[in-house]
Parts: structure tokens; sequence; C-alpha cells
């Protein structure tokens, strides 16, 4: 049988890695498959690189609609990135009638069901692996390992420069820009890291698996974004005292209405900090990696944990992608497993049953460092102010004054536990605290996220 045509749009480091593993592993890959997958045609804007990498072995050419042109590619690899161009050219491939695999989290998160829906009148595939988590097989468990659950809830590290960076801070108790420079000087950080460190990035691949997870369309607009810029050594340094570690979480959990609480049925999609208790697995993730907690209401808690960048981790979810089209290149397309799990026809419109909360509706726990006067009376108009507001604490913790301000200092940090209560509750208490003339520094909050049902 003629092995299956792939053409590369992009030959950076993810497509050298396609086209390195895809050589090496060709006859274990056909043994999976059914048939060989070969690299016909490559295009890049840097077509001599491009020929150092596949030597003779591809046809290399810089126009990449020359790829998408091409009759005899079965299957258009788009690595190029980005919203721009790219969503042109995977629209048009999919036009084409090409099959297409895209590692392009930004593109999926903010065009993917225009995508999709053209894919699905054309009969074609969008196959998306490598987009969330690198080489974590994440999507493929979400659409077809837990397909007999209810999700309730899902919570990942699922950028690993951020999580580079607290654990520096953590291991080293250096504050966020210190340890940012050493994080570009190391290649884990980009030159400008603005889509890592503010949270973007992580936000694109959680609402990609909230769509997954809930069958809702993907709604990156509506997600609450946060990133690791504020965070302080001295609050790393409080969260380990407590039993807790700070990592950035992209977390999307289905959400059942509660009267009591004011709050509606929907599903929260957000990133941010968050501490976590220590004991659990997700919290022991370190350096660059990944991990991905699901739970489910049959299978309960599942973790999946692995390399998410890089070259050859990200080219093995790819390939992934081809080899389950090939496999099924010639079914009907009904029978397909569909790209957001979901049968098409069965999908929530935006908005509509399981809509995405506003922020002041989510439910959690919160971290609270207080800088105020030591003096008496203080905590209790504090505490004062968060029962008024029907917030619960669950712990104190003062600070001795010459521990946080040196000797003779005449300041303390206040450390609150909270549990669960509104967010919107939260603000307005909060707003009152701070409003007091014996808190002296703008209050720290850092969500808290048990990760235990």
């Amino acid at each position: 049988m003629k092995p299956i045509q792939v053409g590369l749009l992009g030959i950076g480091t993810v497509g050298s890695g396609v086209f390195n593993v895809l050589s090496r592993n060709q006859e274990e890959i056909r043994r999976r498959a059914g048939r060989g997958i070969e690299i016909a045609c490559v295009a890049d804007l840097d077509t001599a690189r491009a020929r150092a990498i596949v030597g003779e072995n591809a046809r290399v050419v810089g126009d990449t609609r020359e790829v998408i042109a091409n009759p005899e590619i079965d299957i258009v690899v788009e690595l190029i990135g980005g919203y721009g161009i790219a969503k042109q050219l995977v629209l048009e491939a999919i036009a084409a009638g090409k099959h297409v695999v895209t590692a392009n989290k930004a593109l999926l998160a903010v065009h993917g069901t225009e995508i999709f829906k053209a894919a699905a009148e054309k009969g074609v595939v969008v196959a998306y692996e490598a987009a969330v988590a690198g080489g974590i097989p994440i999507i493929k468990a979400l659409r077809e390992g837990l397909a007999a659950n209810q999700i309730q809830w899902v919570a990942g590290i699922i950028n690993g420069t951020t999580n580079f960076i607290l654990s520096e801070m953590r291991d080293k108790g250096l504050d966020f820009d210190v340890v940012l420079k050493e994080a570009q000087a190391l290649g884990y950080a980009e030159a400008d890291p603005t889509f890592d460190i503010e949270g973007v990035d992580a936000a694109h691949k959680a609402t990609i698996m909230s769509a997954i997870a809930f069958g809702i369309p993907v709604q990156f607009d509506k997600a609450y974004v946060e990133g690791i810029t504020k965070l302080s050594a001295v609050d790393i340094r409080y969260a380990e005292q407590l039993g807790y570690r700070i990592k950035l979480l992209g977390i999307a959990k289905r959400r059942q209405g509660d009267a009591t609480k004011r709050t509606p049925d929907g599903v929260e999609l957000r990133v941010h900090p968050a501490l976590v208790p220590a004991k659990r697995l997700i919290a022991n993730v370190e350096g660059a990696m990944n991990a991905v907690v699901v739970h489910g209401d049959a299978v309960g808690t599942t973790l999946y944990y692995g390399k998410g960048a890089g070259s050859e981790p990200t080219a093995s979810a790819v390939i992934a992608d081809l080899v389950d089209i090939t496999r099924l290149i010639e079914a009907d397309p009904a029978h397909r497993v569909p790209p957001l799990a979901f049968q098409s026809h069965t999908l929530r419109e935006a908005g509509q049953e399981l809509p995405v909360l506003p922020m002041a509706d989510v439910v959690t726990s919160y971290y609270l460092r207080i800088r105020v006067a030591d003096e008496a009376g203080v905590l209790a108009k504090i505490t004062g102010i968060l029962a008024g507001a029907g917030i619960s604490i669950d712990a104190v913790l003062q600070r001795e004054a010459d521990e946080v301000g040196g000797e003779g200092s005449t300041q303390t940090d206040l450390i609150i536990l909270t549990h669960d209560t509104r967010e919107g509750d939260m603000d307005a208490a909060l707003a009152q605290i701070q409003g007091l003339p014996t808190v002296l520094a703008s209050i720290t909050r850092i969500r808290k996220e048990e990760l235990n049902n």
C-alpha cells in the first residue's frame, strides 16, 4: 500500500523533531499505522536550513501554498504557530480536502470552533494532540480513555517555563525577576516571555481541555488569566511552612449551582497561581515538567505527567496524530472520534446550559497575606470583616514583627487561610480590609486548591 504523504509547514524545533523521529522509528510506526508515513514536502522560509535537515528525503519549498496545492499530499502538518497566517493556511488545507495536524494551541483556543466546523463540512480530520502538554497524551485521554465519565474537573501544570521559575524560586529563595533572567539564560524562557509568565499560554491549553471535558465550544475570551509576575519569594516560603506549594494551574471545573452561596451552574475556566497541598503528586512536579490531573465520576482522580515541550516530546504527539489519521483515513467521517469528544450535534452552544462563569461566581479558598501595624485589635477587625462577608477562616498565622521588619519593627504579616467562598464576596471583603488604617501595604491574595475530590 502506498505510504501516506505528509506536507510539513515549518521545520523549526518541533518540525525537525517530527522529521527525525519519523525517520528513526519508521518501521515501528508503519507496523502500528498499517502503512508507511512519509514527509514528502517541507515548506519553510529558510529553505537552506530546511534542506540541511531533510537532505534528499523530501522536497523543500519556500511557499506553504505549494504544499497545500499538491494533490499527492494527504495530511498537512501546521507547525508555524500564532493566530494569523496559520489560521488561513489551516482553513485552505481543509478546503483542499487535506487532513490537518497542528500543535497550535493559540489558534485552536481562539478559532477552534470555526476550524472544526469547516473540517466537519469537508469530511476531514483536524488532530491536535501536541497542542496541549507536549508529549503527554492528555487529549486522547480526555476524548477517548475517559469517555465513560462525567468529567468533574481538570487541573494542570501546563506551562513548563512558569513551573521552572516557581521551582527555582522555592528551591533558592529568590524573587521572580532574578529567576526569570536565569530561565532566559538557560533557554527555558523566551526573550519575550509574556505569553508564558502572564498565563496566556496555559489559558490557551486550559480552554481546549475545558471544551473536550464538558462538551462546550472553545471560549478563550471568557477565561480568567493571571500570571506569576506578582508572586514573591516570601509567599512561596510561607506556603511551604503551611504545607503547600505554589503552582500556576490551568483549571476547568464543572460547577453545580448553590443557591445559599448565590452561585449558578456553569464552568469555571481559569489560570492563576494556586496553593496546592505538598502531599498531592502534582505539587511535586518540578522544573519544566508538565502534569494534568483529571477527576471523573467513575474513574476518580487520574494523573498524566511528562515533558510538556521540546522537539521530540512534541513530535511524539504530532506523529501519534499522523498514525491515528492513517489508520482511519478511509473510514466514514461519522465513525471518527469527534474533535471535541462529543458528537457535533450534541455540543452545547456558547452560554447555554453550562456557561463559563465570571470570576466573581467562582468558588474556591484563599491564602491572604496582610501587612499590618503590630498593635492590639488589628486581627479582630480583619476577622470581623471576613465573618461579616460570610467567609470562614481555616487558619491564622501571625509572624513575629522582628522576623518581618527586623529588630524593633512595628509591623507584621498576618497569614490567613480561608475555607471555600465566592470570589465576589472575597473581593468585597478585601476592599474593606484594604481601607483599614492599620493595613500598611497591598494585600496579597492567592487562591488555594485542595484537588481532593
